[in-house]
Parts: structure tokens; C-alpha cells; sequence
């Protein structure tokens, strides 16, 4: 099993910066993808942005240029840096690490950590 523990939500206004984070612990072959996902109320999860093990970065077109993804793999962990922020940014942040070798891969999630942007 793998631990996803998250940090870094908060109440912030507009144009204000938050630096999520998530650490995997626990019993860790590889760690292939990770990314962060939102979820706003009444609307689905959906994805904001995911890295891959190689490095290789998607954004979803709503954060292009006010998020950055990044990784430590030595620490397990992976980070959003949130810029410019918006009052539709508010949602709960969840953490997604891919874990195992290629014939067992499982999805882990964290516990989610609340987003809010307001004046």
C-alpha cells in the first residue's frame, strides 16, 4: 500500500499564489505518473495537471501558464505551484501517484486538501 499525504491548501484571494504538496510513503516499488486532480462542488474531478517519471508535463487548458507541476522522485513527492488565482480555482485539490511495475500498476489517491480563492 502507498500513502499519499498533501499539504498547502488555503484560503487566498485573487492573484495570490498557494504551493501544494504530496508525499508518498509506504511500501513503494516505482513511482510511474503522479498529477493533481479538483473537484469543485456539484461538478466532477477533473484533471489539472500530471508529470511523468521522464519528466513530461500536461496542463489542463483552464491553468496553462498560472500552474506549474513539478517532482522530487528522490523524495517521493510531488508539488503545484498555483499562481495567479482565480475565485474558479476554488476546489478540492486531490494528489493521483501511478505506482508498480508495468504488469501491476495501481492508482493511489490522497485525502484532498480545499482550495479557496476569495476576496
Amino acid at each position: 500500500q502507498v500513502q499519499l499525504v498533501e499539504s498547502g491548501g488555503g484560503l487566498v484571494q485573487p492573484g495570490g499564489s498557494l504551493r501544494l504538496s504530496c508525499a508518498a510513503s509506504g511500501s513503494i516499488f516505482v513511482i510511474n505518473a503522479m498529477g493533481w486532480y479538483r473537484q469543485a462542488p456539484g461538478k466532477q474531478r477533473e484533471l489539472v495537471a500530471t508529470i511523468t517519471d521522464g519528466g513530461s508535463q500536461n496542463y489542463d487548458d483552464s491553468v496553462k501558464g498560472r500552474f506549474t507541476i513539478s517532482r522530487d522522485s528522490a523524495k517521493n513527492t510531488v508539488y503545484l505551484q498555483m499562481n495567479r488565482l482565480k475565485p474558479e480555482d476554488t476546489a478540492v485539490y486531490y494528489c493521483n501517484v501511478n505506482e508498480g511495475p508495468l504488469w501491476r500498476r495501481r492508482d493511489y489517491w490522497g485525502q484532498g486538501t480545499q482550495v479557496t480563492v476569495s476576496s
